[in-house]
């Protein structure tokens, strides 16, 4: 499919007065490269003032710049008509609520069905961007809030926001263990040194920070809201495992099912049905990358999730009136 036209403006600044085009160009759209602006400078797409313009030609500042391009194909996936939960959307971003289950990136054993086809279904124009617009990723069977660019300089702007540890990124977690207090997981993270399918924290690793406090206490568990400082693969799972309090249904990280001693059915019955772990993407807070204003948003929390909170209340409060 052909990716739409893009129409981008711009005026030159006063102070580049007597400079040429092309570097004047380079410096209102720093999201393209030199080689590319040049070829949309000879091709007319790149307009002085409504007028086509050479390299060399100086500008005078104050002049009205217009790139009419279209971008190249940058991903090449398939678009599939899949339902998408949008919690915010405009020309420049949209924010979603992905569901636990569905995988981010077309790959080896996912080569359709992914975000990725489903983004392209909703926009084509997403197929000009680098992995479709999407800047950061949850794993397939993490819910909740993702940002998704819609135009380059967008996608750079959340790139570059994301490097700085600007965006907020809030998570809610079910751990094992009864929690006293909050804290902070300093610990780096990298590649599992024999099993390549995981994550570890590893002297030698990344940079990796997660912020934690309670949400709410039960009896053999904790509600943890998590704080991403840095985004690791896999962080919040690798440092809860780090910490001796893996998320609860957590294939990789979360160990054999422990069962909190006279559980009730409802308890019982959830836990060992909970197949993924219990950790959702709840809030997402970053500046617009057109406006700088602030955009915030929250997914709700998805049904399974819902449940298992409710039956580890349930038992709670069935362990007090026992006087266990």
């Amino acid at each position: 499919m052909t990716s739409p036209r893009q129409t981008l403006t711009a005026t030159v600044p006063d102070s580049a007065a007597g400079r040429r085009f092309d570097a004047v160009l380079a410096e209102l759209f720093p999201d393209y490269s030199r080689s590319r602006l040049a070829a949309w400078i000879k091709s007319g797409d790149a307009r002085l003032n409504g007028q086509e313009a050479r390299p060399r030609d100086p500008v005078q500042g104050g002049e009205a710049v217009e790139l009419n391009v279209v971008l190249d194909t940058q991903t090449h996936a398939v678009a599939e008509d899949i339902a998408l939960d949008i919690l915010y959307e405009d020309s420049e971003v949209i924010v979603l609520d992905k569901p636990a289950g569905l995988v981010v990136h077309p790959g080896a054993g996912n080569p359709a069905g992914t975000l990725v086809n489903a983004l392209l279904h909703h926009d084509p124009g997403l197929s000009a961007l680098p992995r479709a617009g999407i800047v950061h990723r949850l794993d397939k069977d993490t819910s909740g809030a993702m940002v998704v660019a819609r135009t380059l300089p967008a996608h750079t702007s959340l790139v570059e926001q994301l490097s700085a540890r600007d965006v907020h990124r809030q998570y809610l977690a079910v751990v094992v263990g009864a929690l006293v207090s909050g804290g902070t997981a300093n610990a780096a993270i990298d590649r599992h040194p024999r099993d390549r399918l995981r994550m570890g924290v590893r002297e030698d690793g990344k940079d990796a920070v997660t912020h934690y406090r309670l949400r709410e206490r039960f009896r053999a568990h904790t509600l943890l809201e998590c704080r991403l400082e840095t985004g690791r693969t896999h962080q919040i799972r690798v440092h809860m495992q780090h910490l001796k309090h893996p998320i609860v249904g957590d294939p990789l990280y979360g160990g054999p099912l422990k069962l909190p001693k006279g559980a009730t059915e409802g308890l019982v019955e959830t836990l060992r049905g909970f197949k993924r772990q219990a950790l959702h993407a709840e809030t997402l807070e970053f500046k617009h990358p057109a406006s700088g204003e602030p955009i915030r948003c929250t997914a709700p929390v998805p049904a399974d999730l819902q449940r298992l909170i409710a039956e580890l209340r349930a038992d709670t409060r069935a362990a007090v009136e026992a006087g266990r």
